[in-house]
């Protein structure tokens, strides 16, 4: 979910001096970075097999064997912000299904039922618009950094 969380935000909170370009091998299902520090987050850009967020260390997920040319951003993704995509994938979780559906409302005989509305949309309330002003102050304006 941080993934999706900081491409909603526009913002990778890159480290300074954070984007590394060169010829990466991934062998045994590791990636040794030694630019990057345990637990530190990070962005791979242009393999075939891996691209995305990882968090680097020991409990990293073994990725699949390749050599490519691209980039490995450093990230500096504060706390804050790791911790609300927790809360985001929670909400997630428990309301996806139900703000989803094809119906806002409906109503028989003795029973009546609608579902919340996002009042900037009137469509359905996504995370995107429950979480929308805990998002903002982290937001950039177009752009990849």
């Amino acid at each position: 979910m941080l993934e999706q969380v900081l491409r909603e935000l526009h913002n990778w909170f890159l480290a300074p001096d954070g984007v590394h370009y060169s010829t990466f091998t991934i062998a045994g299902g590791r990636l040794a970075l030694p630019f990057l520090r345990r637990g530190q987050y990070f962005r791979i850009v242009g393999s075939v097999f891996s691209d995305g967020l990882y968090r680097y260390g020991p409990d990293m997920p073994v990725l699949e064997d390749e050599t490519f040319t691209g980039a490995i951003w450093a990230l500096a993704v504060p706390k804050a912000v790791a911790d609300l995509a927790g809360e985001i994938a929670a909400w997630e979780k428990k309301y996806a299904g139900i703000s989803l559906g094809p119906y806002a409302a409906e109503s028989k005989a003795d029973y009546s039922y609608s579902k919340a509305v996002d009042p900037r949309t009137g469509g359905a309330v996504t995370w995107q618009s429950a979480f929308r002003p805990r998002l903002n102050p982290y937001r950039k304006l177009g752009g990849t950094g």
